[in-house]
Formats: structure tokens, C-alpha cells, sequence
């Protein structure tokens, strides 16, 4: 989830892989694009679903994010390691400092605000002290929306501490986790051990990635071809129940972030949805923040029934919790707020290096 502009080392290249091609680049807008289709889908699922339980019954939003569960999660942790060759290499205080202490300042910053709007409700069902233990138990198991911030450090560190291993060797044991389909009923290492090797291949695979958008911007009627079939073949493994089998799961993960780096490189070229973009580069803005005004919509509409609709409703809360989350990010910037989206120096071990704070998230 990274917004830099800078160039990709090509991980695999350094690490002695053969074949690699190479492919100096800056930041693109299709990386933007990429990261918005990903945050506007990860929004919709929590909207859909959140509304659909909360009502007890399925809109049309509903097709839409079954459609996106095979890829929806895969494709952002995938883009979130394509910059990593760039800052592996430096020494463990600046690394954890922007890879962990970073994404820990705010996990426990919107975990705790989180706590405070939810809390009250949680407290007259099981109590105050239930609360508490809650909130304790949350610095272990990732709390609510919030553990995609709460993973990536983990990622990140595990991938520093494996650089002397052979990459094929950690690949294959990344694929073999996602295979197995691990269920503990713990996030971090469920998660852990489905996502991992999404996150290893944009790093291990980043030359290869941006190859990709290269070629589509000069094959335009090929990559719509390819994305119509990936898109039948998608649906039918989502209706049929395949797209949960082994190595089916894994296939179709990197078949979706491909057509979702597809996609943002036709949008880019052909300068459209620019919305989707500006959402990329704040994307992680949204993720922290599309929580609060996610919900206090989806409690509104279905209160008042001002609409009966849920796939209407459904849509209306998605598209409240981005705006809402980029309201709160703009009120930031101009308060005595802008600690919410930006580390303050307290909380640092390096220097910072200067950001718009929009992106200091990122």
C-alpha cells in the first residue's frame, strides 16, 4: 500500500532468478487505479455484507462481491509488496520504523477510535469489563476491518528475515499455506497463511507485474479479450463453488489481480474514472476510516426505511463510507486533527522524510 515515486529493484532478478526482464519504473497511474478498484471492493464487501446481516436479507450488491472474493484481498496484498525491493536493503531501525511502527501507530490509533464509537453497545450486552478484555485481546486478535494494517507488518518482517533463503523455497511454502486453507479461528495466522503469498509474489515478481501493464497499453483489444474470458471463467468457479477448491483458490487470487492491473492500465491510459485513482491514493485514508461512517449509514437507511431496496441501500452505505472516510481525511488536514492520518514524531524511530498528509498513511 505504498505511494511513492520510485523505482522497483527487481526482487527476483537480485536473488538470481533467470528470465528476468528489465524494467526501470517510476510510479504510474495504473498502480493508483489498481489500489482503487481494490479499497472501492473492499469497502463494498463490509457495506453489502454488513447490511445483508443486519436486514437478514440479499440485495443485488450481493453477485457483486461473491463476483470479487477470489481476488478482492490477493490483488491488494500483492500490490502492497511490488515496492519493496526499494526499501528491504536498509538497516532494521529505518525498516521497522516504516514497515512496522508505522502500521502499528495506526491499527492501535483506529482500533482504540473504533472502540470508543463502538463500545457503548458492546458494554449493554456483556458489560464494561467485556469491553476491556476485548480491547486487550484485540493486540492479538486483529480487531474488526482493521486486520489488513495489522498483517503487513508481519509480512514485512518476515520477508526481511527470509532474504537468505532461496525465494522458490519461501514461494512454494507461501502457496502451500494458501492451499491448505488454514482455519484456527485466529486472524493473524488464518489470514496469514492464505494472503502471504500474494504479498511475496508482488515483491518476489514486481518486474514481471509492471511488464504486464507495458504490454497492455500496447495491446488494448487483446488484454479486453483476456479480461472477458478471465471474467466468465471467474463467475462460472464463484456459481459452481470451485473457486474455494485448492490450488483453484490460489489460481484464481493471481488471475484477479492480474485483471485488476489490466484493468487500471486501460483506465489509465484512457484517462477514466479519474475518482477511482484519487481513491488509490488515499487508499489507506479509506481503509482506516470507512468503518464509522459505514455504519452510522447502514443504521440510518434501514431505521427510517426511507428506502426498501437492499441492494440500493447497500450500494448507498459503500458509497457513504469512501466519501465519509475522505471527508474525515480533508477535516484532518485542516485541524489540529491531521494526527489521525499522519505519525506524528513521537512515534517514530527515523526521521520522516516529508509527505502530503493524505499519503503519509501510505
Amino acid at each position: 500500500m505504498l505511494a511513492q515515486n520510485e523505482t522497483s529493484a527487481g526482487r527476483a532478478c537480485a536473488a538470481g532468478w533467470t528470465g528476468c526482464p528489465t524494467v526501470e519504473v517510476s510510479r504510474e497511474d495504473w498502480v493508483d487505479y489498481a489500489k482503487g478498484i481494490c479499497i472501492v471492493m473492499v469497502v463494498m464487501m463490509h457495506s453489502t455484507l454488513g447490511v445483508e446481516a443486519a436486514s437478514g436479507h440479499e440485495g443485488f450488491m450481493h453477485q457483486i462481491v461473491a463476483f470479487a472474493r477470489p481476488f478482492r484481498m490477493p490483488d491488494f496484498f500483492l500490490i502492497s509488496g511490488l515496492f519493496l525491493a526499494r526499501v528491504i536493503d536498509r538497516d532494521w531501525r529505518t525498516y521497522l520504523d516504516r514497515k512496522v511502527m508505522h502500521f502499528a501507530y495506526f491499527y492501535v490509533l483506529w482500533m482504540t477510535i473504533q472502540f470508543a464509537y463502538k463500545g457503548p453497545s458492546f458494554a449493554a450486552e456483556q458489560g464494561w469489563s467485556h469491553v476491556g478484555a476485548m480491547y486487550l485481546e484485540s493486540f492479538i486478535e486483529p480487531f474488526g476491518t482493521l486486520w489488513f494494517i495489522y498483517l503487513l507488518p508481519i509480512f514485512f518482517v518476515v520477508t526481511k528475515l527470509t532474504r537468505s533463503l532461496p525465494p522458490v523455497l519461501i514461494w512454494a511454502m507461501a502457496a502451500a499455506l494458501e492451499m491448505l486453507h488454514i482455519s484456527t479461528g485466529w486472524t493473524a495466522t488464518d489470514e496469514f497463511a492464505a494472503r502471504f503469498v500474494y504479498f511475496y509474489s508482488g515483491y518476489l515478481f514486481a518486474d514481471y507485474v509492471f511488464a504486464l501493464s507495458n504490454r497492455v497499453r500496447n495491446h488494448n483489444e487483446a488484454a479486453i479479450a483476456g479480461l472477458a474470458l478471465w471474467a466468465t471463467v471467474n463467475a462460472v468457479m464463484v456459481n459452481t463453488g470451485f473457486s474455494t477448491w485448492p490450488l483453484i483458490s490460489l489460481a484464481l487470487g493471481f488471475a484477479g489481480a492480474g485483471a485488476v492491473i489490466v484493468i487500471g492500465t486501460l483506465l489509465a491510459q484512457a484517462r477514466w474514472l479519474s475518482v477511482l485513482r484519487y481513491c488509490g491514493e488515499h487508499s489507506i485514508v479509506i481503509y482506516l476510516a470507512f468503518c464509522l461512517p459505514m455504519s452510522m449509514t447502514r443504521v440510518l437507511l434501514l431505521k427510517t426505511g426511507v428506502i426498501s431496496d437492499i441492494g440500493t441501500i447497500s450500494l448507498i452505505v459503500t458509497a457513504m463510507g469512501i466519501i465519509g472516510a475522505l471527508a474525515m481525511g480533508w477535516i484532518a488536514r485542516a485541524t489540529m486533527l491531521n494526527f489521525l492520518f499522519e505519525r506524528p514524531e513521537t512515534f517514530r524511530l527515523a526521521p520522516q522524510r516529508r509527505r502530503p498528509m493524505l499519503q503519509a498513511a501510505e
